[in-house]
């Protein structure tokens, strides 16, 4: 079932709210953020009786200068180090107007270009009417002494920028914050309110960070018709983006489409297949034939989903065998090298890169995925072949890296990330400049979706060969897609998969128990002396506290106290009283409770402490971080770090990431959560020492065999389920897999007649 997912923005003082009011000349600025804006700075207040009076302000406050003149509407707070503070919602910038108090703020060298001695000149030939000449007729300025037509033109432009981003904040005030502004002006400049009077939904195109929903909220504000062409087809791209995010889609049915986006923009269904033919052509969308329905793309997935068949094609036909005089010797060499004898199906998953283009090697826990890796890199070392490692996040590329024994990157870093000028991320390379090496190994591929699939092999020089590794029976990919399991499915590449169980045979019951588990079975839940136990309680209030026990007393007690910061407790769900949000509040007050001598920052309903564990919950290309001296950028999705310092003055959180040392500004807080527990989802592509389950009832959506076996497979050394022997049960016996609508799998089985781009589509 395709969801739609509605969210109601955060309420500003005009839905209603009570607000106060406050205005004074900037006497000190404390801190500035130049990317986002972010300011604290002191005003000395003009709009009570004690002129004196000095207030700290802090809030988004672009540009603002010590000089200025401000009015503030926001709230009151108070901060347990600073004191009584005022949080500004928005704010504008007051002009002097009498001769005196202009010439003071121009000799401030508030604007750029203009120092003491220049304002003179300008206050003397212009008067009150300086700032309407810099603003709209910057020409007359070049007949000042000294002010050539080029400086005339920096400074009107300087002043525009500081003047005209008010302009913007008080247009979206009542519907978008300040940090959305700021992004807003830097994108169109002077220019931002016109176009988003014209097009409040150009938003949704062109600003990172600001949904339908908002755009949306502001055309309604404006008086735009609900039936209106420009809200149709966001509406459509909505949706469509949505299912991608969300929901894992390449595409909707058309049929469904049109129900969802009528149901959700009310308004006829006709009138939306008209918009998609308006998206279509102008290339937004593509409308093409899937397994006998039409349906409907983003273009971006369209062109990635062929464009991954078309590559993968192509490494296959033109890779060259590599011709040795005795492969069998090589390979037994290579044994010899490492002191080990590959079971027939790794040899056979070693000789296939020696042939072919395209090797899958899919396999469960145990099976002896790391030693083909190995196997291979050793091969291709004996060869003098060039080789490089990778996985997509940045724990699962790490622990490639301590199980080979070879430097692994995650792929954005291997693909050598980096920003456009509007702040887009780019991979440097890519077809234009491909990766050197001659062979290129993908671990934990499972969790490579769709756009990024299709980004890795554009960098792949052709000749060069691909190893796809992972284990396609754990969840599918977060992004939208489900490329290794439709790449096996295929079976148009070679695929091997290892079914034979090596590490820990006989011994470890999380491997038994995992294999178990994929089979349909029920793992051994009786065993009191092995590395898998099974806790039964029969109340979720009672799951959750017997987790936190375990965390906090029982298993460092029983195995040693530094294993305390060692164990993930890994839940199917963010609700209910074993869920995250409750174990995370749970937890926190067990494991790391408040301190005097630990510093902490209240964000909304969420207190970051010195000491918590906490995880970046979406990919952040711009973040910065330092290691042992390097500096690189990015966190990414899933990453978990401990928080070192909260410095409250300079407004920013210090974060170890696995030695990466990152501050987060406080304007940045939302993308961060407490990681004591957290989904079955987010622990992808991860293992943990030791983990601990609660397998309580939390709807059949999340109760499936894979999650469950996803679960399992991320403890290398002890394994605790907690809760219900029915719930384990169930999803055991539940092997359905949530429906995901992409089209790779049919291009891939039938590149003929599974795919016909319509370019006139008839109307559904």
């Amino acid at each position: 079932m395709i969801e739609i997912k509605e969210t109601n923005d955060k309420r500003s003082p005009a839905d209603g709210e009570t607000a106060d009011r406050i205005s004074g000349v900037i006497e000190h600025i404390t801190y500035t953020n130049e990317e986002n804006g972010y300011t604290v700075c002191r005003i000395s207040r003009d709009d009570t009786k004690d002129k004196n009076e000095l207030v700290t302000l802090v809030g988004i406050m672009p540009t603002v200068k010590v000089g200025e003149t401000v009015k503030a509407v926001g709230k009151w707070s108070f901060h347990q180090n600073f004191g009584r503070q005022f949080t500004v919602e928005y704010f504008e910038k007051q002009l002097p107007s009498s001769v005196s108090a202009i010439l003071q703020y121009l000799s401030s060298k508030t604007v750029k270009g203009i120092g003491p001695k220049t304002a003179a000149k300008i206050v003397g030939a212009f008067g009150e009417s300086t700032f309407e000449v810099i603003e709209k007729d910057p020409e007359r300025l070049a007949t000042v002494p000294g002010i050539s037509a080029s400086k005339a033109k920096e400074i009107s432009e300087s002043f525009r920028e500081q003047f005209g981003i008010r302009a913007v904040m008080m247009f979206c005030r009542d519907y978008l914050g300040p940090s959305s502004a700021v992004k807003i002006y830097k994108r169109w400049g002077g220019a931002a309110v016109d176009m988003m009077k014209e097009d409040p939904y150009i938003l949704c195109d062109e600003i990172n960070g600001i949904g339908f929903e908002k755009a949306d909220k502001m055309a309604k504000g404006l008086g735009l018709e609900t039936d209106s062409p420009q809200r149709i087809r966001s509406g459509i791209m909505y949706v469509l983006n949505y299912n991608a995010s969300a929901n894992g889609h390449t595409l909707v049915p058309k049929k469904r489409l049109m129900e969802l986006a009528s149901a959700l923009l009310g308004v006829d269904a006709e009138k939306c297949s008209d918009a998609i033919d308006v998206l279509e052509y102008k290339k937004k969308v593509t409308v093409a034939e899937v397994g006998g329905r039409k349906c409907v793309y983003l273009t971006r997935y369209y062109e990635a989903e062929h464009y991954i068949k078309d590559k993968l094609d192509m490494l296959e036909a033109v890779c060259e065998k590599i011709e040795t005089d005795d492969t069998d010797a090589l390979i037994n060499g290579t044994e010899k090298q490492m002191g080990i004898v590959f079971d027939r199906m790794q040899r056979k998953a070693i000789l296939r890169t020696l042939i072919g283009g395209v090797l899958v090697l899919t396999g469960g826990p145990g099976t002896g995925k790391t030693t083909v890796i190995k196997g291979i890199v050793e091969l291709f070392r004996r060869l003098g072949k060039s080789f490089i490692l990778a996985a997509p996040t940045g724990r699962a590329a790490k622990r490639m890296t301590e199980t080979t024994g070879e430097e692994a990157k995650t792929i954005h870093r291997m693909l050598e990330m980096v920003y456009t000028d509007e702040r887009e991320p780019k991979f440097m390379r890519d077809g234009n400049n491909p990766l050197d090496e001659q062979l290129i190994i993908i671990d934990e591929a499972s969790m490579v979706d769709t756009l990024l699939m299709s980004s890795l092999l554009r960098a792949i020089r052709p000749g060069s060969r691909l190893v796809l590794i992972g284990d396609a029976d754990q969840l599918p990919s977060v992004g939208a897609g489900n490329v290794l399991s439709e790449i096996i499915r295929s079976e148009r590449y070679s695929t091997v998969i290892l079914k034979k169980i090596f590490r820990q045979a006989g011994e470890s019951l999380i491997v038994t128990n995992a294999h178990a588990i994929n089979s349909g079975e029920d793992p051994d839940m009786t065993c009191k002396d092995n590395d898998f136990f099974f806790i039964e309680r029969r109340d979720d209030s009672a799951i959750a506290a017997t987790v936190a026990q375990l965390c906090v007393n029982r298993l460092p007690n029983r195995y040693g106290r530094e294993l305390l910061g060692q164990i993930q407790v890994i839940t199917p769900s963010h609700n209910g009283p074993a869920g995250t949000n409750a174990l995370n509040l749970l937890l926190q007050g067990a494991i790391n409770p408040p301190s005097p001598r630990k510093r902490e920052k209240r964000f909304r309903e969420t207190v970051f402490r010195e000491g918590d564990r906490v995880m970046q919950t979406r990919n952040d290309y711009e973040i910065t971080w330092e290691k042992d001296g390097e500096s690189g950028c990015g966190i990414f999705n899933g990453d978990i770090g401990i928080i070192i310092s909260v410095l409250a003055d300079e407004e920013y959180i210090l974060i170890d990431f696995e030695g990466r040392l990152t501050r987060y500004d406080f304007t940045m807080l939302d993308e961060l959560e407490h990681a004591y527990a957290i989904t079955v989802h987010k622990s992808q592509g991860s293992e943990y020492p030791y983990v601990v389950i609660p397998v309580y009832n939390c709807g059949d959506r999340l109760l499936t065999r894979n999650l469950l076996y996803t679960a399992v497979t991320r403890a290398q050394e002890l394994v605790v389920l907690v809760g219900y022997r029915e719930i384990v049960h169930k999803m055991v016996c539940n092997n359905r897999q949530t429906k995901r609508y992409t089209g790779l799998g049919y291009i891939l089985s039938d590149p003929h007649n599974a795919y016909e781009r319509r370019e006139n589509p008839e109307k559904s």
